[in-house]
């Protein structure tokens, strides 16, 4: 019955999961990000695309404030989600970072094993009671990530001897397994083969049911397969931001065309 209420609210407030408005980062006297903003859909897949050194890594961080663990890092602006501010004095960045999981680049599991890999973040944040509800978590993060049925016979197993593919969805599944609301995936697929990255890109596909990804990619095709909403950066500005089929045949800028065609980037 609380459903109901909630889907009213976000209706009557505001479409957006994530909004940004007129954020700067800088690092020491390096003005990385210019200007951004940006309103991010509920439940839906944002792609951001643009060259190396653009600022699309460095403005996915901001949305859970990985920037804070930089020093000589400095952010402007607001980032609101769900209308609060994130970058309020009263948000706890621990707390943060539970609402929105982060994905990287390179898998990186814990040196422990599966189960435990998953288990880690609902054991710090307290959200299993017992022995049983965290095997419920972890049971459940795995089939969300779609590794259940391969690795349901050896938990026990240390989750750095699984291949790449493997291990990217078991931190896919870590990510889950805090109830997260967004999902941040930084080139989540750059170190994998095409085989793992199709998996990969199938969950991401599911996931978004239930979750607000945004993905970084340098891959422009994976950006068409996968989301609904682009945006381009491009030294540190958002030239456009747009749904997909738009973006790719449609853009409004030169310099998103330019990108697009191949001619730099």
């Amino acid at each position: 019955m609380n459903e109901m209420p909630n889907i009213e609210q976000a209706t009557a407030m505001t479409e957006s999961k994530i909004s940004a408005d007129k954020v700067q980062v800088y690092y020491g006297d390096n003005h990385a990000i210019k200007d951004v903003d940006i309103e991010i859909q509920p439940r839906s897949v944002t792609a951001f695309i643009g060259p190396s050194g653009c600022g699309k890594s460095t403005f996915l961080r901001t949305i859970n404030r990985m920037n804070d663990t930089i020093e000589f890092c400095r952010v402007e602006g607001s980032i609101r989600i769900d209308g609060e501010d994130i970058y309020d004095p009263k948000v706890d960045p621990v707390q943060l970072r539970a609402k929105v999981g982060m994905v990287f680049q390179k898998p990186n599991p814990f040196p422990k094993s599966i189960y435990d890999n998953i288990a880690y973040g609902p054991r710090i944040h307290g959200l299993a009671r017992n022995k049983s509800e965290l095997d419920d978590i972890v049971s459940s993060s795995l089939q969300k990530a779609g590794l259940w049925d391969e690795v349901k016979d050896r938990l026990d197993e240390p989750g750095t001897g699984m291949s790449g593919g493997q291990q990217q969805r078991l931190c896919i599944a870590r990510a889950i397994a805090v109830s997260p609301e967004v999902i941040l995936m930084d080139e989540p697929c750059s170190a994998l083969d095409p085989i793992a990255t199709a998996k990969v890109e199938e969950l991401i596909d599911e996931l978004r049911e239930n979750y607000t990804i945004v993905i970084v990619t340098h891959s422009m095709q994976q950006a068409a397969r996968v989301s609904q909403r682009t945006a381009f950066f491009h030294l540190g500005v958002l030239v456009e931001e747009g749904p997909t089929d738009n973006i790719f045949t449609n853009p409004k800028d030169k310099r998103t065309q330019d990108y697009i065609t191949g001619r730099f980037g």
